[in-house]
């Protein structure tokens, strides 16, 4: 854990927009409603010409760190929010910020506000930030994590299915994640910092996507992992001078890679974008879960939505379809955008083994090219009867 050291009154002065910057990146993290006042502040520490921003909730914490005109060294702890909305509105002048009197005085210009300390002694120890185990790039990374996060449970009653698992290798870093009904699956390459490595963790769908996004488009990320009687099993993700850190939650994932089947002999192509478009209009008239009839036959698709007396749709369109025989297979309507949404390809492949079994969502470039692995999207289908 990292100790808090008590110290004088503080005072720094730095650009605006540096310290607008920091301040939004480290409280975005900060609980909506902390369970404790302390958990809703953020902690500053200047020193030696560094302020470091620290938020922790004893789940994630953040922190990062700029260059500043430091007069007095200093820690201070104050509430977040309010910090991160006041600077929002800030000139575009120098900002100083001082501890006094009891106080934090912000000053900008000809504005002045004066926030309420915190009582430091009430924050708790930030966790140690765990050793690199290897790099990733961050923007794929958080592509990934966005391509998998989709398909993890939002019922927090089922912790193992609200997570997304890791599995690190030498040569691959995978990330998986199911709510039972769909499974998600994304391999990426790493570089690891040893040969013959091998390592897993699960981490809360909610805050890996939120780490993801954080240190998007910051380079290369610093990925380190720490499962100790002492510090807990924690994760840390680190790029240009940022570092966010989350528990890891504990428990035996399903073995779920082995639902994809080894074959599929029936196949379908279909140009991305227009079937996206089409299950949209097909599901105006049902609800958000609606359920979409596919009606495979060769050459043809035809989307159908609702029934009997109630309002129907249905679309037809060009694919190709490789199989014995014509074929209906039924989804939600919403499960199915989620995995196509995944994909950024031009065509999608569709692969089943039966009507009644899951079907393999997969992208592809070309109509008769061959499909990617790198994410494939497992969805259960609905029984369906005529």
């Amino acid at each position: 854990m990292v100790k808090k050291i008590k110290g004088q009154r503080m005072k720094f002065v730095v650009e605006r927009d540096v310290f607008e910057d920091a301040i939004s990146w480290t409280a975005r993290t900060l609980p909506a409603r902390p369970a404790v006042a302390v958990l809703g502040g953020v902690w500053m520490s200047a020193k030696a010409g560094i302020v470091t921003l620290s938020s922790f909730d004893y789940e994630v914490s953040s922190r990062n760190q700029f260059e500043a005109d430091i007069e007095s060294e200093g820690e201070v702890l104050v509430s977040g929010k309010m910090v991160a909305n006041i600077c929002k509105q800030l000139p575009k002048k120098p900002v100083t910020v001082e501890m006094e009197g009891g106080k934090v005085i912000i000053s900008c210009g000809a504005s002045s506000f004066q926030l309420a300390v915190m009582p430091l002694d009430d924050y708790p120890a930030l966790p140690q930030v765990p050793e690199a185990v290897g790099e990733v790039d961050s923007g794929e990374f958080a592509r990934a994590v966005a391509q998998v996060s989709r398909a993890a449970s939002s019922d927090e009653a089922l912790p193992l299915l609200a997570t997304v698992r890791m599995e690190l290798s030498d040569s691959h870093l995978n990330l998986m994640a199911t709510d039972r009904y769909r499974l998600a699956v994304r391999q990426m390459d790493w570089q690891p910092k040893q040969t013959d490595f091998s390592a897993d963790a699960l981490v809360k769908s909610r805050i890996l996507s939120e780490m993801a996004k954080a240190l998007s488009g910051s380079g290369e990320i610093h990925l380190g992992l720490e499962n100790s009687s002492e510090g807990g099993a924690i994760i840390a993700l680190e790029a240009g001078g940022r570092k966010i850190t989350s528990q890891l939650t504990e428990g035996d994932y399903p073995p779920v890679t082995s639902l994809f089947p080894k074959e599929a002999p029936i196949k379908a192509v279909i140009r991305r974008e227009e079937l996206e478009q089409a299950i949209k209009r097909v599901s105006l008239v049902t609800d958000r879960s609606a359920q979409i009839r596919m009606n495979f036959a060769d050459g043809n698709l035809t989307l159908e939505a609702g029934q009997g007396n109630d309002a129907q749709a249905h679309e037809e369109m060009t694919c190709t379809f490789i199989a014995d025989e014509a074929m209906i297979i039924v989804f939600d309507s919403q499960y199915l955008l989620d995995g196509l949404g995944a994909l950024d390809s031009d065509y999608v492949r569709m692969s089943f083994t039966h009507p009644t079994k899951p079907a393999v969502i997969t992208g592809q470039e070309e109509i008769d090219g061959d499909d990617s692995q790198d994410f494939r999207y497992l969805l259960m289908p609905i029984r369906y009867s005529s």
